[in-house]
């Protein structure tokens, strides 16, 4: 049982209570795990998270479908991790399996209503309207910041995150380059990373003639390394790593080890708290030891 009070257990006794009728005050995410699933493991953090950073405007119930069988039946979870989103009584929304940050709080932007950023912060303004999806804000909350001080390096990081995704990627480079500081390696790597990934994949066949190439030959080795790349550019962050460990499995030697190179890149780019990243770090060392 967690400490706080917007995230809770759930079980067949309570779950009416607790998940149905709590969501017509509040949207409630329900977190299906097992003990035996690492991606929920790696999930179930991320997603007590985001719940606290809604500050009560969200409540987080989980279910261990090891136990709860009747609720598993009841909804019908087929995989795991399996979130559903219960507002007014009904599931809305949810997802399966291990997702992005970006892609829940994405999901969650169409049911519940954001917390504002701390008042008066350009930089947290800004990160909050990136995670959003609202890039021109962002470029522009950032832009009035480096005005202020253009050596910001975590301003600097993010604002070329922003100019990359409206195409702008020498602009971008120019940029990251400009960033001094220590202290920001991993969003510099990240940044950096989106950057590659955005760079080869404008080179590269589109996704659906890639998509094509594969339902004929499904160990079209070259066609599957160029889809994992478009998908890394659009965010697509699961099917691309899956795609790239079963290329590696598959074919170790395709572009001197490009896929582990490229699955080295993605666990850059996400963080190592991702669970993406634990997941896929794990298997990876699987295939290798």
């Amino acid at each position: 049982m967690s400490d706080t009070p917007y995230i809770f257990d759930a079980s067949i006794a309570n779950f009416d209570q607790v998940v149905i009728e709590n969501s017509f005050h509040k949207p409630v995410l329900v977190d299906f795990w097992a003990d035996w699933c690492a991606p929920c493991k790696a999930l179930m953090p991320l997603l007590a998270q985001i719940t606290e950073s809604y500050q009560g405007e969200l409540l987080l119930a989980k279910v261990n479908c090891d136990v709860e069988q009747d609720i598993v039946m009841r909804f019908g979870i087929r995989s795991l991790p399996t979130v559903v989103l219960f507002k007014d009584g009904q599931p809305v929304d949810g997802f399966a399996g291990a997702q992005p940050e970006s892609a829940i709080r994405q999901m969650l932007e169409q049911h519940v209503q954001p917390p504002a950023p701390a008042a008066g912060n350009p930089l947290e303004l800004a990160q909050a309207a990136f995670n959003e999806g609202r890039f021109a804000e962002a470029e522009a909350q950032l832009k009035t910041l480096l005005g202020e001080d253009n050596t910001n390096a975590a301003a600097l990081i993010l604002y070329a995150r922003c100019l990359a995704e409206r195409g702008e990627l020498g602009e971008a480079e120019t940029v990251l380059e400009a960033v001094k500081s220590d202290d920001h390696k991993q969003a510099l790597a990240a940044a950096k990373a989106q950057l590659t990934f955005l760079r080869q994949a404008a080179d590269l066949p589109d996704a659906a003639t890639l998509k094509t190439r594969l339902a004929a030959d499904a160990n079209d080795d070259e066609a599957t390394y160029q889809l994992a790349v478009q998908q890394l550019a659009r965010q697509q962050y699961e099917a691309a790593l899956d795609a790239l460990l079963k290329l590696f499995v598959r074919n170790r030697s395709y572009g001197e080890d490009l896929p582990r190179k490229t699955l080295v890149q993605v666990f850059d780019l996400l963080g190592n708290d991702h669970p993406l990243v634990i997941a896929y770090r794990r298997k990876l060392a699987n295939v290798l030891y």
